[in-house]
């Protein structure tokens, strides 16, 4: 994918240009390109387990690597950061941080993807009234989140909801902290 240009990287223009940052196994990415085939998905992960996660769910059981992949996807394995740093401004009509890891300890909390240095770079790249969605199981990763959506004046920031909101489809990260009894939090946080 061309980060550069960035709608020249899909074969038809889409509609939309969505950008989920560390896809896990894909169940989301690959969910959301199936509900909305007219918007272009740019789905981020570093590790090569997810990739080839995602990779395995899209090229059937014997299939060639080669094969025709969907043409509203495409897969950036390296640090979104690098991508957000490329990206023209007001391009993203969604970005998507759905159970990242929470970088618990205090001396890693400069790793979290949502920093206060971050949000200017995300306000950047979304479109007014774009939506920025975020779900983490993690207590301290939900205070931090809390805290520094609330120190900002780019989002609306509304609480978070308890329960995974309508079109949100699920992952297996979700699923797991559901099973270990830890409670989602899902934030929706809008461009202003």
């Amino acid at each position: 994918m061309d980060a550069e240009d960035v709608w020249g990287s899909f074969a038809i223009r889409p509609a939309a240009l969505w950008l989920e940052v560390g896809f896990g196994g894909g169940e989301h990415a690959l969910a959301q390109i199936a509900a909305f085939p007219g918007i272009g998905l740019i789905a981020c992960e570093v590790f090569e387990n997810g990739i080839c996660s995602l990779l395995s769910r899209l090229v059937p059981e014997g299939g060639q690597a080669d094969e025709t992949l969907p043409g509203n996807l495409r897969v950036w394995p390296h640090d979104a950061r690098m991508l957000l740093a490329k990206l023209p401004d007001a391009c993203l009509d969604r970005l998507f941080l759905l159970f990242p890891d929470p970088w618990p300890k205090a001396r890693h909390a400069r790793r979290r993807f949502v920093h206060p240095a971050m949000v200017p770079v995300v306000a950047r790249v979304l479109k007014s009234g774009g939506v920025w969605r975020v779900a983490t199981d993690d207590p301290t990763h939900q205070d931090w989140v809390r805290s520094v959506m609330a120190a900002q004046d780019l989002f609306d920031a509304p609480p978070a909801e308890e329960t995974r909101p309508m079109g949100w489809p699920p992952t297996r990260y979700e699923a797991k902290a559901l099973r270990a009894e830890r409670t989602p939090r899902y934030w929706t946080f809008t461009r202003r």
